[in-house]
């Protein structure tokens, strides 16, 4: 595994990890309109990577199937919409601001089941990650060493938000803040793995790239539209969320262009 490799894997991780460590910096939890604003923009961070590091990509791969081009993307993005569909019906957790729990009936406390809600949508982000740097590997000219690492380097951005809005209601909640800032980061373990596993999987099966990388575009943008988009838009005044999820758009499709 290439340097560059090992750095595209581990800057999603730091994000997180930076991230958490708001707990040890501010007193008082995210206010309803920051949480909203960083939720809104990881939404569009996830959306604009969706289309522009994965769908685009797989549908150039595909381009020698000519007007049957779209079979190996409308495929892997179903997949990965089913995916994570199952994943929530099976893995217990919370979602900010909801009393009600999703998945299997558990015992599991609260606070476990509000990190294992942030784990659950940081898996397709790692295998977007990982699957990208796949192609990179493999001397795919549709994707490059740098398109790849501007994946990377957006999920990371989008991720330190997502690391504090972890960490810091477990504070609010009365966990202490050494264990808040370990449970952030353990909520972001997942992203590494996830992209290790995938690069192995797609460097194995080559032709199937184009399928790997829509299905992490179809189980990111599940997670936005199930997920991140309801958090945003709740309550009142919730345009800052929109505006916000616009930024992110913006934000990831500049590095997208620019470096890929």
């Amino acid at each position: 595994m290439s340097h560059e490799t090992l750095i595209g894997i581990l800057i999603p991780f730091l994000g997180t990890s930076l991230g958490a460590m708001c707990v040890f910096f501010m007193k008082k939890d995210l206010s309803t309109s920051v949480s909203r604003a960083l939720t809104g923009f990881a939404g569009g961070v996830m959306v604009a990577a969706s289309i522009w590091s994965l769908l685009i990509p797989a549908l150039d791969q595909a381009a020698d199937m000519g007007v049957w081009s779209f079979i190996p993307a409308a495929v892997g993005f179903w997949i990965g919409i089913l995916f994570l569909l199952l994943l929530d019906h099976i893995i217990p957790h919370l979602h900010r601001n909801v009393n009600q729990p999703e998945g299997p009936r558990t015992k599991l406390q609260r606070t476990t089941m509000l990190v294992l809600a942030v784990t659950l949508h940081n898996i397709p982000e790692g295998m977007a990650v990982g699957v990208v740097l796949a192609g990179s590997l493999t001397g795919n000219a549709q994707i490059s060493i740098a398109g790849a690492l501007a994946l990377s380097i957006g999920i990371a951005i989008q991720n330190f938000p997502e690391g504090a809005i972890i960490s810091m209601p477990l504070r609010s909640e009365g966990m202490g803040k050494t264990k808040a800032f370990i449970y952030g980061v353990l909520s972001g373990v997942v992203e590494p793995v996830g992209a290790i596993l995938t690069i192995l999987a797609a460097g194995l099966i080559v032709p199937a790239l184009p399928y790997f990388l829509s299905f992490a575009a179809g189980a990111m943008i599940y997670v936005v539209v199930e997920e991140l988009i309801p958090e945003m838009s709740q309550g009142k005044h919730s345009d800052i969320g929109t505006i916000f999820f616009a930024v992110g758009f913006t934000v990831m499709m500049i590095l997208d262009v620019a470096l890929g």
